[in-house]
């Protein structure tokens, strides 16, 4: 069966077929699927059940893993302030994004791993923490609680596309600071060591940035932007609010609804994404691969 994929969301968003994702691939294979990210942001396999070797082994195929060599901001010790009874032992490389401690059970929603990991409820774009922000996510499921947690995604390139020309002329040269410190804050996560403040130092990122192989310009938003270099901090919190609101509008977005086994792809660099509500007290299982980005958006040639 070869290789296909298929329009899910408006215009943004296909569902890959013909490929059994735990398999080596083809250069032609890989070709297709990248041609794919190129074009839909954000792919979908359904079915795969991989294990943590397999999900690495196809991650791989599309570029190198971000790792901790790769610029600040990520919490020291475990993942996400994870104590050391809440670490899991995954394969290295593998970011666990669950809300289960390393015996399966749900993390209490009093602890530091629980609160600081809300905030990716709010819209944001992977690594724009970092100065090389990241290429693509890949996350699996293996477990799934039985309401909510859905995976929404904006096209950040249709969303810019739509801007007025006045707005489009605004934002063009516009840079913005990046940082976790922003993103928590927002909900309430603004408890942090001195020491943790110096490993979430904002970062510059541009407002408006350039894919490398199609050239489409995209809007380069997150929670995680919380100032525009040359404003004031309310008029530049306002102005991304309200660029943010019109990005992830119902036409601009594509909504996951998870089931085990599924392997959702997606391009940081013209994508927004966040994950919704679900219930704290059921097991939700999914792990995340991301690999590193080509460029800092600073250098980014139009």
């Amino acid at each position: 069966m070869p290789l296909t994929i298929t329009s899910i969301g408006q215009d943004f968003a296909g569902e890959v077929a013909g490929i059994a994702c735990r398999d080596p691939l083809t250069p032609e294979q890989v070709a297709a699927i990248e041609a794919g990210m190129d074009r839909f942001g954000v792919l979908v396999y359904r079915d795969q059940h991989l294990s943590d070797e397999q999900q690495m082994a196809f991650t791989l195929h599309f570029g190198e893993i971000e790792g901790e060599g790769q610029g600040r901001g990520r919490t020291s010790g475990h993942i996400h302030f994870r104590t050391d009874d809440q670490a899991r032992r995954l394969q290295p490389g593998i970011g666990d994004f669950s809300n289960i401690d390393n015996e399966g059970k749900p993390l209490p929603t009093s602890s530091r791993a629980h609160m600081f990991k809300l905030a990716d409820q709010l819209w944001h774009s992977d690594s724009s923490f970092r100065p090389i922000p990241a290429k693509y996510s890949l996350l699996s499921a293996h477990a799934i609680p039985s309401w909510g947690g859905k995976t929404e995604f904006a096209d950040m390139r249709a969303a810019y596309d739509a801007l007025d020309e006045r707005t489009k002329a605004e934002v063009e040269d516009l840079v913005c600071l990046h940082s976790q410190i922003y993103s928590r804050e927002v909900v309430g996560f603004g408890e942090m060591s001195d020491a943790e403040r110096a490993e979430f130092k904002p970062v510059r990122q541009r407002l408006v940035r350039t894919h490398p192989v199609t050239g489409r310009k995209s809007l380069f938003l997150s929670s995680h932007g919380g100032r525009i270099e040359g404003w004031s901090i309310p008029d530049a919190r306002m102005f991304l609010r309200d660029l943010a609101e019109h990005a992830t509008q119902p036409q601009f977005v594509y909504s996951h609804q998870w089931t085990v086994g599924d392997l959702v792809v997606w391009d940081n660099r013209v994508t927004m994404h966040r994950g919704r509500r679900f219930d704290p007290t059921e097991p939700r299982d999914v792990r995340q691969t991301r690999l590193a980005g080509d460029v800092a958006t600073i250098e980014q040639v139009d």
